[in-house]
């Protein structure tokens, strides 16, 4: 089951929120919905990736917990902030710029961890709560600077 509560006009917020499973496409058409077609492929794939863990890591795939989405812009940026009713987890407090995306893969293990390094990459700012169950995305628009008429 999905609950919708579109955001109004302004600094106010929309939430998305949904047993917790990875199908997750009619969530991220949602999320997507209003944004720039040049950043769609890229956030959508940070936002699948933060949904996924939400979802799998944070909530162990129980269809009986939720993951919460609020999303909004404002002043030029696009924000998410997704929670889950997970145990939580410790997240590095700041990340290395300088990694490799490799970095983060524990030795001859599958992909986890990958998705921390990619959040880092698509997203200004990626920011976690104490608990480690609510993550915050935010993702700069470009602002043109305006031309002046003066001379």
């Amino acid at each position: 089951m999905i609950t919708i509560s579109l955001r109004p006009v302004g600094r106010y917020w929309g939430t998305i929120s949904f047993a917790s499973t990875l199908y997750l496409c009619p969530i991220l058409d949602l999320l997507l919905a209003e944004i720039p077609v040049k950043l769609q492929a890229e956030l959508r794939l940070g936002l699948q990736e933060a949904l996924v863990n939400a979802a799998k890591h944070g909530n162990n795939l129980d269809p009986g917990k939720t993951v919460v989405v609020r999303f909004s812009l404002i002043d030029n940026q696009y924000w998410w902030v997704i929670s889950d009713q997970g145990g939580g987890f410790s997240p590095a407090s700041e990340p290395d710029l300088d990694i490799e995306p490799t970095d983060y893969l524990p030795p001859d293990e599958s992909e986890s961890g990958r998705g921390m390094c990619l959040l880092h990459q698509i997203f200004d700012q990626v920011q976690w709560n104490r608990k480690g169950t609510e993550l915050r995305l935010c993702k700069q628009l470009e602002t043109r600077s305006r031309l002046s008429l003066r001379r």
